[in-house]
């Protein structure tokens, strides 16, 4: 699809597409010790589990078009748990899936407000953005309102997992807990939960504004 027929639409990478469903729900609980339990499908795939062993929702891909581009409408408050597991597991940017280092470090952005800059530690499930795409992102996404709070640092590291815990209900292996906040990683729970969302730590952190950042990435280029 695009613009006045010339100019492709820029779509986030990240963004879930209509179309693209979660797989059917064929989840099993494994005995894996006394009183201890593991989630996992009845039929297992490779980039079924992150690099810690969590295991993941499953979510189908629409085929991509001839410019190898996704296809199908952009759902544009969901994110594809896969691509946003690749994208925030190897700092690639939410919007062209390329390396996100710049010369400053690693900018991560959210929505206006929505964190204290004060605090000593933030946690974010937004996947980094590239220098060239730093606008693109906070004008596309509907999160950022166009004035989003900037976050730049050296180091991000992977702190946990959203989601959901399953357990035994009266329909067998059902949700039975929708924690509001990230499970660290190496939380007792995560053994039996489904993650959608990868989250990383920022503790060493410069907080700006959108301005700011530009100002100083033209200085440093």
């Amino acid at each position: 699809m695009t613009a006045q027929g010339t100019v492709p639409i820029l779509v986030p990478f990240v963004l879930q597409r209509e179309g693209e469903e979660a797989a059917p729900d064929n989840l099993l609980l494994t005995t894996s010790g006394p009183g201890r339990y593991q989630l996992r499908y009845a039929d297992k795939e490779p980039r079924d589990r992150d690099l810690r062993g969590v295991l993941w929702a499953r979510c189908s891909f629409n085929p991509v078009d001839a410019g190898r581009r996704p296809t199908g409408k952009s759902q544009w408050r969901l994110m594809h748990p896969f691509q946003q597991r690749m994208t925030m597991q190897c700092l690639r940017c939410q919007v062209c899936a390329e390396p996100t280092r710049t010369p400053l470090g690693y900018v991560f952005l959210t929505g206006p407000g929505t964190v204290n800059p004060e605090q000593a530690t933030v946690l974010t499930h937004q996947p980094p953005v590239c220098a060239r795409h730093i606008r693109a992102a906070a004008e596309l996404c509907p999160h950022l309102a166009g004035e989003p709070m900037v976050f730049l640092t050296q180091n991000a590291p992977l702190y946990g997992v959203h989601g959901v815990l399953h357990g035994y209900g009266g329909q067998g292996v059902q949700v039975v807990a929708r924690p509001d906040e990230p499970l660290p990683y190496r939380h007792p729970n995560l053994s039996t939960f489904l993650a959608s969302q990868l989250v990383r730590q920022l503790s060493s952190f410069r907080h700006m504004n959108l301005g700011e950042l530009v100002h100083g990435l033209k200085r440093a280029a």
